[in-house]
């Protein structure tokens, strides 16, 4: 019969030198990051959501686009012209005019990534903000022609495919597109049918209409929706818009709905998702407030959040008033005839500090912060 062994473990000796054994601590748990880098805001992969359209909801957003074209009534003004005839409020037909088409290196670190965002200006805008910081192309019909085939092919140079395969840009990033929003669509739908793989970001003033929002559901990845003001007043003297505020809100909802927070894959890019920007404006920390307070409530308390503090006097703020042009000069500059002399100064640190604590105060916490070294901030 086969005998079976025991093991006794005996108690380890300590040898005198070495003295009593210290008691065993116990293990602490990692402290908990608030990183926005991390589950469930990261993203093993992504597909465009264009990819993955049927060639059947392909065909109705084709139909839709056109019709629009006939009768414009995307964008909130809802001017009814037939723009393949004539044009609305923004001064553009059924072809856009370009002013910019580059990789560009001034967006969030999350959107630039190394190599640049893939970015379109299209001239001329739906609103008429008095300060607007890039007024030379929203203001001015400036640029090139181009027909939504031609912004989305190869052929021409830097479009949307140029820019993917020669500019190896991160993604192609449509700014100020809310008045040719029919044409954005059907370049997206043609350039994806010759090979585009690159998210689509839409970068827009917050001034669309849910008609438009629901013509670009399923064909863009990341919106970039810069809520400038709350209040009717303020909207109505410095945007032209007096509904703006609350247009801007049902639009963030929509959009929210449709591609959720703003979400990344690990090399730190954005690939889906809200990405709502806030400049900063001299004495309106009040309304800044409340549009935080909006984005906690109504929107996502894990919205990601980038407050702008690069507002600077420009367009029309400043100008001097025009009888103040007739009259004579000699008693110097007088700053009451200037326009919107409410508006005539760079923001303070104090004013942005205030609008960054009204943010965590309402309970936003994912921030686009400068980087603390001096690498990219990815």
């Amino acid at each position: 019969m086969q005998t079976v062994r025991r093991f006794v473990r005996r108690p380890r000796r300590v040898p005198s030198c070495v003295g009593p054994l210290r008691p065993q601590m116990p293990l602490q748990a990692p402290a908990r990051r608030a990183l926005h880098l991390a589950p469930p805001f990261l993203l093993d992969d992504h597909t465009p959501r264009y990819l993955t359209l049927s060639s059947v909801d392909a065909a109705r957003k084709r139909s839709r686009a056109y019709a629009h074209l006939r009768k414009c009534n995307l964008c909130p003004r809802r001017c009814g012209v037939n723009r393949y005839e004539t044009t609305g409020m923004c001064l553009i037909g059924d072809t856009v005019k370009v002013n910019v088409i580059a990789p560009h290196f001034g967006e969030e670190p999350c959107i630039q990534g190394h190599h640049g965002s893939g970015s379109v200006f299209f001239s001329m805008c739906n609103l008429r903000c008095v300060f607007c910081q890039n007024h030379d192309i929203a203001h001015q019909r400036n640029g090139q022609d181009m027909t939504p085939e031609e912004l989305g092919d190869w052929c021409v140079p830097a479009a949307y495919l140029k820019l993917q395969e020669v500019g190896n840009v991160h993604n192609i990033n449509l700014i100020t597109p809310e008045h040719v929003v029919p044409q954005v669509a059907l370049s997206i739908l043609h350039a994806r049918d010759n090979g585009l793989t690159l998210p689509v970001i839409y970068n827009t003033s917050a001034y669309d209409s849910l008609a438009s929002l629901e013509l670009l559901d399923g064909l863009v990845d990341i919106y970039l929706p810069d809520f400038k003001l709350w209040s009717t007043t303020s909207s109505r003297r410095l945007l032209k818009a007096d509904d703006y505020a609350a247009t801007a809100r049902e639009s963030i909802k929509a959009i929210h709905a449709q591609v959720g927070d703003l979400c990344f894959t690990a090399d730190g890019l954005a690939k889906k998702g809200l990405l709502v920007r806030h400049l900063v404006m001299p004495g309106l920390e009040a309304e800044s407030a409340q549009i935080m307070k909006f984005l906690t409530t109504d929107v996502s308390r894990d919205c990601f959040v980038h407050i702008m503090e690069q507002y600077h006097p420009d367009a029309y703020v400043g100008r001097p008033r025009a009888r103040a042009k007739r009259a004579a000069t000699d008693k110097g500059d007088n700053a009451s005839e200037r326009r919107y002399v409410e508006i005539n100064r760079a923001v303070t640190n104090e004013e942005t500090t205030c609008v960054r604590k009204a943010a965590e105060a309402a309970g936003l916490w994912r921030f686009c912060d400068p980087p603390r070294h001096d690498g990219f901030s990815l």
